[in-house]
């Protein structure tokens, strides 16, 4: 089903949806996708997915396990190439063959099974592949790091999101807690992204008091006008954080609604077939 293009306006720092007298949209999308489908063989993933993603929103998205949600979040930042549909950047047709052509145009992930490589140090997965170059002749010719810049970005990033417990900032992934792990992924994507920040459970590892400080930070890269995209299976997370609800269900939209004035209850029920869901 389709659902209804809202524009947005600001209102006590959150974005809210609005439109003007004629119904005419107050605001375009950053990101939209638009009949996206995917199939592995016989197994259809993505079934003409749409969505809409606008400045400065939260964006959940929910849907049951092998809904597609996970699909779709890989198809808009170039880890999943699309078999049909389109999607748009700044209202500009968009196509990526990789994450990094995403990353390229502000777009950063992180993963559900996070992205990143043992074997490197967290600073050095902190700046894969735009590390940060020494000055002068060292820099410019001879392509020396400044590893001591990037390891002091890197530990600032990590102490915004409240991961104290990380000593040593130049050991290596593979010896980090999944907990700290999942720190250094969001650090890495909030640090990073400019246009979207998309993340796909990106409290599932984490403690108590880690998982209320990405929602903090959640709500300071919403501040900055950057939208988010939050898949999770977390409802109370979703429900706090989020302006709009984006339910998945069998590969496509299902509807989308307002945390406002549908409960958590309610969004199961969507999500699962047990309700029919609002006509949009």
């Amino acid at each position: 089903m389709a659902a209804i293009c809202f524009g947005l306006s600001y209102n006590r720092g959150r974005w809210n949806r609005s439109m003007d007298k004629e119904g005419v949209k107050l605001m375009d999308p950053v990101l939209v996708a638009k009949k996206l489908s995917k199939k592995y063989g016989k197994v259809v993933a993505l079934d003409n997915a749409d969505l809409e993603l606008y400045p400065g929103e939260v964006l959940g998205v929910i849907g049951d396990n092998g809904a597609g949600k996970s699909t779709l979040i890989k198809a808009l930042c170039g880890a999943v190439i699309p078999d049909s549909g389109e999607i748009q950047l700044d209202g500009n047709k968009v196509s990526f063959t990789s994450p990094i052509e995403a990353r390229k145009l502000g777009i950063e992930t992180v993963y559900q099974n996070l992205a990143l490589s043992p074997a490197l140090s967290i600073t050095d997965n902190m700046f894969l592949g735009r590390e940060i170059r020494q000055k002068g002749f060292m820099g410019k010719f001879l392509k020396f790091l400044d590893q001591k810049a990037m390891a002091e970005e890197a530990r600032k990033r990590l102490s915004d999101l409240g991961l104290l417990t990380i000593q040593n900032i130049n050991q290596l992934v593979e010896t980090l807690s999944g907990g700290q792990r999942q720190g250094v992924a969001v650090a890495r994507a909030t640090s990073f992204g400019t246009k979207v920040v998309i993340m796909d459970e990106p409290t599932a590892a984490l403690g108590v008091k880690e998982s209320r400080r990405v929602l903090e930070l959640i709500g300071e890269v919403r501040a900055r006008g950057i939208p988010i995209i939050l898949i999770s299976h977390n409802m109370p997370h979703v429900f706090e954080v989020a302006d709009r609800i984006h339910v998945h269900r069998l590969g496509t939209r299902l509807c989308v609604i307002d945390p406002k004035k549908y409960e958590m209850s309610d969004a199961v029920a969507f999500m699962t077939g047990a309700k029919e869901p609002p006509l949009n």
